[in-house]
């Protein structure tokens, strides 16, 4: 008698899993695609022949300073920056059960902002020190943000509340030094805020993959814990996961990479905020949304970076575009929360 309802879930299980993998195969093909045209066509064309003999370490002329020097650098931090953006938004939004729970909008990418115009500005550093005052940042405001909506553990609403406060008060830090900065720095402490990878260099992308395998690593060993979480936290407890432990672990893993993104690529408006949402519409409830999130981020990035360059009047950064797709979004997104409650 439990044979035929066994048979049924598991063809569901089955069914599931294959949707999940082909969702995953034409996001991965989608992002190839935009990859080899953003290697291909720009203000001039090159041939894919000879894109891919400058891949394979050819000299060719006039490609290899085209192809190796200005669009490869620029695509591959793009890709990376937004597949940073994308994980580490999307394990926050399940974590908390709410999409408006992005690192863009609890203070995270503030923190980080703050630190490196602090840096730039006042302390007149510049390269990989800010770097490291963004990634610092980033980790300490999530600890802040963290620990002060915590009360007998941490309810999203109220920790998504503490960081909007948190946000605000940074904004406002920011605009301070920014409004005492010498013009010789300001240029350069409002090309970092804005977002952009203009002057993209190949050794960039190094420290970034390595944030990315190690923290997406760690997200995804957590895959089946965050899956549970979607279902609350008293339910995952009784599925045997240790819910402060999964929480701390995602909230570090999720910080580093947003973080360090951040400070590469600088704050990307609204990646991190439109990853999740944009999987979880296309793969429905057919799986986890880490990986699919990962390559939604890295596809808008590469997109907002080759519409900023080539398809909009004018030159912008891609974090125009973003910011530009992702407000719009942000307003529909509070007015369905606040009528229907939300989750991914």
């Amino acid at each position: 008698m439990l044979a035929p309802v066994i048979q049924s879930i598991t063809r569901n299980r089955q069914r599931r899993t294959r949707r999940h993998g082909l969702v995953i195969a034409i996001l991965l093909a989608v992002l190839l695609a935009v990859f080899a045209l953003t290697l291909s066509l720009g203000q001039s064309f090159t041939p894919p022949a000879d894109v891919v003999r400058v891949l394979l370490g050819e000299n060719v002329p006039g490609a290899g300073f085209t192809v190796g020097q200005l669009r490869l650098p620029r695509a591959v931090l793009s890709i990376l920056a937004g597949a940073s953006f994308g994980l580490g938004g999307v394990a926050f939004q399940i974590m908390l059960r709410n999409p408006l729970a992005s690192p863009d909008i609890i203070g995270i990418s503030s923190g980080a902002s703050a630190a490196a115009v602090f840096a730039i500005v006042v302390l007149s550093m510049n390269g990989p020190v800010v770097s490291v005052f963004a990634v610092v940042a980033g980790l300490g405001v999530a600890l802040l943000v963290y620990g002060l909506s915590f009360r007998n553990g941490v309810a999203g609403t109220r920790l998504i509340l503490v960081g909007i406060g948190v946000s605000a008060m940074l904004e406002s830090v920011i605009a301070y030094i920014l409004s005492t900065a010498p013009a010789w720095s300001l240029q350069e402490a409002m090309r970092w805020l804005t977002g952009s990878v203009n002057g993209a260099r190949l050794d960039q992308a190094l420290p970034l993959l390595l944030a990315l395998i190690v923290f997406g690593g760690l997200l995804l060993s957590r895959m089946r814990d965050l899956d549970a979480l979607r279902l609350g936290d008293d339910t995952a407890a009784a599925l045997g996961v240790r819910v402060a432990a999964t929480r701390v672990t995602v909230i570090v893993a999720a910080v580093g990479m947003i973080a360090c993104a951040t400070a590469v690529a600088g704050p990307i408006a609204f990646v991190a905020f439109l990853s999740g949402p944009i999987a979880a519409r296309i793969i429905g409830n057919s799986g986890s949304l880490l990986i699919p999130a990962a390559l939604v981020g890295a596809v808008l990035v590469l997109v907002g970076d080759y519409a900023g360059q080539f398809l909009l009047p004018g030159r912008y950064p891609v974090g125009v575009v973003t910011g530009a797709l992702g407000a719009p979004y942000l307003i529909y997104l509070i007015v369905r929360v606040n009528r229907n409650g939300g989750s991914l």
